[in-house]
Parts: C-alpha cells; sequence; structure tokens
C-alpha cells in the first residue's frame, strides 16, 4: 500500500501545466448569505488587480494548509486567502468541517458556537462559497469544492455539504503561468524490489541515500540492480542480469489563461464559461545509466517489472490559490526478444523531457511531446544469433486535487540484434576435424520512446468536458550505439 502524505512538502518540481473549470450559484434560498464577505479581515490578501498575471510559485511550509475562498457572482466574490481551514472532509458523503484560525495561534476554532437552546450562530462559510484547500484530513489530494449546504454547527466547526467544480471558478478571468520544481525530499517511496536505492539532494547541504551517492541540487536518483530470467537453454556463464539508475529533475508547468467568455461574447454575442487557454504537464532533466548482460529469457511480447512508485503532492501558490498537484513516478525495466542472444552492453544518456496538454478555444485539447537526449555507449558486446530490447524507463501521472490529467511513459532502450550462419565440413572416411565457419554480422542501438494520453479529467480546468482519453502520440527515435563483424 503506498503511504499518502498528510501535508504537502514541496518546493520544486518540472514538467507540463494543468487546469480546471465549472461554474455554481448560490442556492436562490441563500441568496442573503451569499452577500457576505467570504472572510472579515482577509482583504490584505485579495487577488491583485486582475490586469496583472497572477504569480505561480512553489507554496511555502507556513502554507501547507492554506485555503482560498471564492463567491463567484457576489460582489468582491473574487477568490483570496482565508482563515479558514478544512478541518475534515469525506470523500463518500463530500460533508466538510470547516473552521477558523483564530489571529495569532495555528489552532483551527469553530466559525459557529451552539446557543444555549440547542440551535447554532451562523458561520462564515456560505452556499456558493468555492473552497480551494491544500491537503487536509480526509483529502490528502487537496480539496476544490462549491458549497451546495450550510448543515450546521458542530464542536470542530460547520458541517457544509459540497459538490465538484472546476478551477475557473476560481480564477476567473485571471491570468497564469509557472514552472515549479518539486522538492525530492517530498517524495514518499514504494520499493518493489529488495535492491532498491533511492537518492536526493537539496538546497542546504542536505543529502540522502547511499554515501557517495552523487545527486545534483533539486534531482532524484533510484538505484537498481537485479536478476533477471535467463532463456532455456542457456549456459551458467550467460547468466541475467539488470542493473542502473534513473535519476530526474521534475518539474510541474502550470498555466490558464482567462477570456473564453469575452472572446465567445466578440465572436457569437453569446456568453461562455471556462479558460481561454490552459497547459498541464511535466518537464524535467533526465540521466540514466543501465546495464543489461547475459542471455535474457525474453518473449515477443515485452514484459515489465516496475521496481520502484514515488508519489508527492506538491502545492502551488497561484496568486491566493492553492493547486494541489498530484505527482506519481513509476520506475520500470522491460525486456523483449527471442531469448537467444547474449549482450553486454551499458549507455549512459542525458537530456530533458516535457509532456503534457494544452488547451485554446480554437483547437481544444492538443498534445504536447517532446524529449532531447545524448547517448554514450560504455561498452558493446553481443554474441549468436538473435535479438533483446531493454527499456529502463518511468512512467509520470500528473493531476490536480485527485483527478489524473496526463499519463506521460518516458522510455529509454537499448536494443542489439545478430545475424549470421555456421557451417561444419567434415570428409567423410577421412577422420580428420571438421573445418567450421562463421559469418554475420550484429549492431547495438539506443533509442527511446515517449508516449501518453490526455485525460478527460483534464476538465477540470473548467474547460469542455474530452469525450475520451486524447493520445499523446508516440515520440520514438533511436540511433546506432555499435556494429561490427563476426
Amino acid at each position: 500500500m503506498r503511504k499518502r502524505p498528510s501535508r504537502a512538502l514541496v518546493p520544486a518540481l518540472a514538467a507540463s501545466a494543468l487546469f480546471l473549470a465549472a461554474g455554481c450559484s448560490a442556492d436562490p434560498g441563500q441568496s442573503s448569505a451569499a452577500a457576505r464577505t467570504p472572510d472579515a479581515g482577509a482583504s490584505a490578501t485579495s487577488t491583485a488587480n486582475s490586469d496583472q498575471p497572477l504569480a505561480v510559485a512553489a507554496a511555502p511550509a507556513a502554507a501547507a494548509t492554506s485555503t482560498a475562498v471564492a463567491r463567484p457572482g457576489a460582489a468582491g466574490g473574487k477568490a483570496r486567502k482565508t482563515s479558514l481551514k478544512v478541518k475534515s472532509y469525506d470523500s463518500h458523503t463530500r460533508r466538510a468541517v470547516i473552521s477558523t484560525v483564530a489571529k495569532g495561534t495555528s489552532s483551527p476554532s469553530p466559525t459557529g458556537t451552539p446557543t444555549p437552546a440547542g440551535t447554532t450562530a451562523p458561520g462564515r462559510t456560505a452556499v456558493g462559497d468555492v473552497i480551494a484547500s491544500a491537503p487536509a484530513p480526509g483529502a490528502p489530494d487537496g480539496l476544490l469544492a462549491k458549497v451546495t449546504k450550510v448543515i450546521g454547527e458542530t464542536a470542530d466547526g460547520t458541517e457544509v455539504q459540497t459538490a465538484p467544480t472546476t478551477l475557473d471558478t476560481l480564477l476567473g478571468e485571471d491570468d497564469a503561468k509557472g514552472t515549479v520544481p518539486v522538492d525530492p525530499a517530498s517524495f514518499d517511496v514504494e520499493r518493489l524490489l529488495p535492491d532498491v536505492k533511492v537518492s536526493w539532494a537539496k538546497t542546504g547541504d542536505i543529502h540522502s541515500g547511499p554515501e557517495g551517492t552523487k545527486v545534483p541540487l533539486g534531482s532524484l536518483r533510484v538505484d537498481v540492480a537485479t536478476k533477471v530470467a535467463t532463456a532455456e537453454g542457456a549456459p551458467a556463464s550467460a547468466d541475467a542480469s539488470v542493473s542502473g539508475f534513473v535519476q530526474v529533475k521534475p518539474e510541474v508547468d502550470f498555466s490558464y489563461g482567462g477570456g473564453a467568455s469575452t472572446a465567445a461574447t466578440a465572436s457569437t454575442g453569446s456568453t461562455a464559461s471556462g479558460p481561454g487557454a490552459a497547459y498541464l504537464g511535466i518537464s524535467g532533466d533526465w540521466t540514466s545509466q543501465w546495464a543489461l548482460k547475459g542471455r535474457a529469457g525474453a518473449t515477443a511480447k515485452p514484459v515489465r517489472l516496475p521496481f520502484a512508485k514515488l508519489h508527492a503532492d506538491p502545492v502551488l501558490q497561484v496568486g491566493p490559490i492553492p493547486v494541489v498537484v498530484n505527482l506519481d513516478l513509476t520506475c520500470y525495466f522491460e525486456i523483449s526478444g527471442d531469448g537467444r542472444v547474449t549482450v553486454d552492453v551499458e549507455q549512459d544518456l542525458k537530456g530533458d523531457f516535457k509532456a503534457g496538454g494544452t488547451f485554446g478555444t480554437a483547437a481544444g485539447w492538443t498534445p504536447v511531446n517532446e524529449s532531447h537526449m545524448d547517448s554514450s555507449p560504455v561498452r558493446t558486446s553481443v554474441t549468436t544469433a538473435g535479438s533483446v530490447k531493454a527499456a529502463l524507463g518511468a512512467q509520470a501521472t500528473v493531476g490536480l486535487y485527485g483527478a489524473v490529467g496526463v499519463t506521460a511513459d518516458l522510455a529509454p532502450y537499448l536494443r542489439g540484434e545478430a545475424a549470421g550462419t555456421v557451417t561444419a565440413t567434415t570428409p567423410v572416411g577421412s577422420g580428420t576435424k571438421s573445418d567450421v565457419a562463421a559469418s554475420g554480422s550484429w549492431a547495438l542501438y539506443g533509442g527511446l520512446d515517449l508516449s501518453g494520453t490526455l485525460q478527460i479529467q483534464l476538465a477540470i480546468f473548467g474547460t469542455p468536458v474530452i469525450q475520451h482519453a486524447i493520445p499523446l502520440g508516440t515520440l520514438h527515435r533511436e540511433w546506432k550505439l555499435a556494429d561490427g563483424k563476426m
């Protein structure tokens, strides 16, 4: 079971951007409540002038439990920071308890107080409020929701009924764009094989991992060494193994451009909700060094073996709004072939990648798929005829508030093949030794495949719903590492 962090530890991350959408309206029976300001004393943290783009940065540690509230359609209802906190949330009933933090303290207190007659005084939370919260009890992926009913006061705060909503209800006509690195120390790690080591380094000369392992600042490294099944009939000297490491410096790319309603009104005379542009993705620097040795028991269909799963919930501070990004990374190796070729190969690979989805009102959601890699062989050897392909890669998923938006699979690989003939001639009755001749050729290739999908949950930006998953398409590149004759 993957341990889910109860707090976001973010300070860095790289990739592609993200976002959501949908409108909400106040219950007619609660119109007087909707006129109240979301939080008294919060005006000092209200959103800046809408003509200025919102700043996008990693949320400081002090904002790990921050909350923003907007009241769409109400005067002064733009999103702003607030002292309201999500005390608890039940994902099955979608009920939340909202409390407030008194000034000068860090502990939440109820937003309303029961009266002697058993009734309750009203809290500050009202129907129509849109709440964006960093990870909270019962909402480890953060919470983005609108209040549909105020149920009443409890000892912990105001209990409310909520419904899903989208980011455009908070961001409206604002613009925001930024790339934020993910703190490597914030990843929760699940090791799936015995000999897996995880290392990282961050500012302040802080390092975690095996002694002597060098990791660049902001990078996360996963080492693995394991035996793999040997092909049937292979000699003992052809024992198969895979070893090496994957090192990545992940970043989250986020952008949002308001103005869909303005553009629609100008061109058609009608109104529309949602952003005019949006982007969600993951990117970063990539380094890997790995080796394949022996005669692996491969099959024509690739066999994938994950060796580590990592998870983080970095919080982006988009103006006053905490936007929670959910990032999963699964490292794996994959082998295919005919089980006949014996290899001893190793290569270094360095470069970068970007994968995500971008939205525009004209084209809708379209994929972004880029990677630039340089490879150098360390050692190369192929014997016997046959073929083998082995990849050491990582699959990443990026989402917002628990809704997966982009899945990207980066798979650098090694491919070896050899072809040839062996002939033997023995003169009849001569008693002499046979004449044996061998001829053929071999070649080793490096390459990479980058693929993935855009998911229907990208509509969380407030864009039109994607009717089905959209493939990113496959970016495929291959280059020759070495070849020879035998």
